[in-house]
């Protein structure tokens, strides 16, 4: 995918987790049957007016978080959908995976050491595919590598 320029589908964006043990490096998986994402950026702005720019606000961003929300299908057996739907009963550093986005372009996000919140592993209707909805929330800074 490296080298893409353009528009491009959604579906080019690919979600990876950490399977790997705490004491090993990183080994990411894939996440089957994921369907649809959001992104939102939660920002810290710091505002202020002083009294030489005559009523202007001044403004800085002095922080920032990301929450991305995922909705798949439930997948037992792929090692990814199996991670997360297994998340949904842990509380504290249990429920912290490193977590990776993949764009089109090949640029990688990585969160080490995010906050997985499972909102929902198999509830609906009786004819549904069984859902497995999560949120990737960060836990510090993520690691950003340009498209190689």
């Amino acid at each position: 995918m490296a080298g893409k320029t353009g528009v491009y589908p959604c579906y080019e964006n690919q979600f990876q987790v950490d399977t790997a043990s705490a004491e090993g490096p990183a080994s990411y998986a894939n996440i089957a049957d994921c369907e649809t994402f959001s992104v939102a950026f939660d920002n810290n702005i710091e505002e202020w007016t002083p009294f030489d720019t005559e009523g202007w606000v001044r403004r800085l961003l002095t922080g920032k978080g990301v929450t991305i929300s995922v909705t798949a299908k439930r997948n037992v057996g792929d090692a990814g959908n199996d991670l997360i739907a297994g998340l949904a009963f842990e509380n504290g550093r249990k429920s912290e995976k490193s977590f990776q986005w993949t764009f089109p372009d090949g640029t990688k996000v990585e969160f080490p050491g995010a906050v997985v919140n499972v909102t929902n592993i198999g509830a609906g209707d009786s004819t549904a595919v069984a859902p497995l909805e999560f949120e990737i929330m960060s836990n510090g800074k993520p690691t950003v590598t340009p498209k190689g």
